[in-house]
Order: C-alpha cells, then sequence, then structure tokens
C-alpha cells in the first residue's frame, strides 16, 4: 500500500492510498504544493492530474477520507461536515472518488487559517 505524507504549516499528516488508477496518477504527480480552499471541514486545492469518476465514487464521505472531484481537478481532504451535509455526515459538492485515508488523528485541520499552502509528498 502506498502512503504519503500531507504537510500544511506545522501540521504533518499520514496517508494511505487505496489500490485504484485515481490513486496511482496522484501517486505519479507527486510532490504537489499548492493553495488550499475550504469549504466547511473540507480541504481542496487544485493538482495536476484528471481522471473521470470511478467506481469508488460516493456522495456521502468519511471522516479523514481523500477525494478526487473531477469536475475540478482537485484534491480533497475531508474532516467534518461540509456546507452540503445534512446532520452529521459529511457530503461533498458532488460525488468524488475516495483514493486514500488519513491515518493520523484530522482534528488538527480545524485549526487551519488563512489558507496556506499545502505539500503532498511520498512517504
Amino acid at each position: 500500500m502506498k502512503k504519503i505524507i500531507i504537510k500544511i504549516n506545522d501540521i504533518k499528516l499520514e496517508a494511505e492510498l487505496t489500490n485504484s488508477e485515481t490513486a496511482e496518477e496522484i501517486y505519479n504527480a507527486l510532490p504537489i504544493t499548492a493553495k488550499i480552499s475550504t469549504w466547511g471541514d473540507e480541504i481542496y486545492f487544485e493538482i495536476p492530474v484528471h481522471v473521470e469518476l470511478d467506481q469508488t465514487a460516493k456522495e456521502v464521505v468519511d471522516k479523514g477520507d481523500l477525494g478526487f472531484w473531477p469536475q475540478g481537478d482537485c484534491f480533497c481532504i475531508f474532516y467534518g461536515p461540509t456546507p452540503a451535509s445534512k446532520g452529521n455526515e459529511i457530503r461533498p459538492a458532488s460525488k468524488v472518488n475516495i483514493f486514500g485515508k488519513v491515518t493520523s488523528d484530522t482534528e488538527i485541520l480545524k485549526t487551519i487559517k488563512d489558507n496556506p499552502e499545502i505539500t503532498i509528498e511520498k512517504a
């Protein structure tokens, strides 16, 4: 199983990737540095990868899931409800391919302010 490191300011998270085409395409594009945006408790940013929705695509995701949003070529990190969520669910703007999972505690992501840069690299 391939692993990645996610760095935002002093925050460092580890994640494991699934065995999927989306995960492979993203892994092959690393390292990636980008300016993040947030949408509720979701971090997202555009990456130089494009894949279509696949069999992993979900409308509701789990805390810690890594998703790829084909409509914006965005890498997404989910750590809580978004503006589209109903109740406590975690709902992306639209379907995302699930390509991995953060194995570190994602609660620290709630402390991020001012949309800093993120770096994703191979572990």
